[in-house]
Formats: structure tokens, sequence, C-alpha cells
């Protein structure tokens, strides 16, 4: 397993280390499982605290492997898309406390990985935040849409995720997608503090208090989200006003054409 796992009391720390940018991909989302599966099978009372290395926490999706995918057929992205899901759903609706050390930069699918756990402690020197997929030619899927509007509200999600716009720390707090502010010696132990906050013998307690929050959400995944995925993720995902926007950004990001 490559993703450390420290225990700190009775806490989980579970620091990501895939790669020097935690760039989401397959190698990634295998990462995760198998640190939850760990943590499941070894640690099953732990709050969890997870925190990336260096100055990002995550900065989603790994384009250079997803462009490609997308610029093939749609069973493919299909099949890709139902592991990804299950990535961040496994860590949304895990029973324990969960709380996002946010370490630095967090963009798209990194973002919306912070944000699936219950709380988010973040540095405050400077680091930068964004769900950027519209403008650089991938549609958000649903199920990402109402696990983020659980955790930011309508209005919040709705700023975040239509135009691609980049935040500051500050931007981040003050609308709520971040909790706590903190210097990034500390964002590590503050995150240990707020997930010690519920007694052991109230862990049960808190699964189920969590459950009955987010019923209105999974019964929304359930039956609009998925649906509306299943029908038309994929072929927005590969169709050719995509891929145009996919080559544009990517020889905006690495100055050279792109080989799909």
């Amino acid at each position: 397993m490559s993703w450390n796992i420290e225990r700190r009391g009775r806490v989980a720390v579970v620091t990501m280390n895939t790669n020097p940018v935690n760039a989401q991909n397959r190698e990634f989302f295998g990462h995760l499982h198998e640190a939850f599966d760990a943590l499941e099978r070894d640690h099953p009372d732990s709050p969890v605290v997870l925190t990336g290395t260096g100055a990002r926490f995550s900065a989603g999706l790994d384009l250079d492997e997803h462009f490609r995918l997308f610029a093939g057929d749609t069973d493919a992205v299909a099949s890709w898309f139902k592991d990804y899901r299950e990535t961040n759903m496994r860590l949304f609706t895990y029973p324990r406390p969960t709380v996002a050390a946010v370490n630095g930069h967090a963009f798209a699918g990194g973002l919306i990985t912070a944000s699936v756990c219950d709380r988010r402690v973040c540095v405050d020197d400077g680091a930068k935040f964004g769900i950027n997929e519209v403008p650089i030619g991938i549609p958000m899927p649903a199920v990402y849409l109402r696990m983020l509007q659980y955790a930011w509200g309508d209005a919040v999600a709705s700023r975040v995720c239509l135009q691609g716009q980049i935040f500051s720390t500050t931007d981040v707090y003050e609308m709520g997608i971040m909790h706590e502010l903190v210097s990034v010696d500390e964002v590590v132990n503050r995150a240990v503090e707020i997930a010690e906050m519920t007694p052991e013998d109230c862990l049960d307690n808190y699964a189920y208090t969590k459950r009955a929050l987010q019923a209105p959400a999974l019964q929304d995944i359930a039956n609009l989200s998925d649906p509306q995925d299943e029908q038309g993720l994929a072929a927005g995902m590969t169709s050719e006003s995509s891929r145009q926007a996919h080559r544009r950004y990517w020889k905006q990001l690495k100055g050279t054409e792109a080989t799909w």
C-alpha cells in the first residue's frame, strides 16, 4: 500500500502519496481503496484525518491519462467513471469522523476529495482552489454535484462549479468550503483535534447521525444523479466539442500540441 497510515492517539492520519502532486489516476484510486480497506480492518473505530504532501493536497485528475481516455470510446469512459465514483462515495459515506487536513492546493477532483470529508482544515499560506472541469471540457458528474451541494450548499456549489474560477484560501473560508484556516505547521494537528471531538463511546451515534443527514443527498444520488450520469456523462466527456476543449487546455498547460 502506498499511502501512509499513522496513529495519533485514537486518530488514523492517512497521508496520500501516490505521486508528488497526488494527481488522481487509476493508481491513486487503487491506493484510496487499499487505505480504507486497511482502516476498516485495522482501525475500525478510528476517526480519520486525510492529508497530502508538500504544497499540494491533490491536483485532481491526471489529465495526461484522462484526456487520452476521453479521446476514446464511451464504454471505456463509463467503465472508468464507475470506479472513480466509488472512491469519493466511499469517503463520503465513511461511518467514522473524517477530517481533511488540506495542506496546499486542491483542484478539481482534489477539492472534491477534500470536500466529501466531514470537516476541512486548510493552510492559510496562499494555496489555490477550484473546480475547473467545465471550462476545460469536462461535464461535472451529477453525483459529485450532489455531494458538493450537501457539503457547501447550493449557491456555493453553483458558483464554484459552473465557471471554473480559482479561489484563494480567504475565499474558500468565507464561502464555507473550508471550515478553519491555520498555519501549515498546525494543519494536521488541528485536524486531529477536531477528529477527536467525538467521544469513543459515541462513534456509533455519529455514524447514525451522519447517515441521517446524508439520506436526502444519497436518495437524490440514487434516483436522480446516477441515472443522469449513466445517460449522458460519457457522451459529454467524449464529444468533439469537449475533445477540442481538452486539446486547447493541454496546449495552454503544456505548451505543446496534444497527441491524442
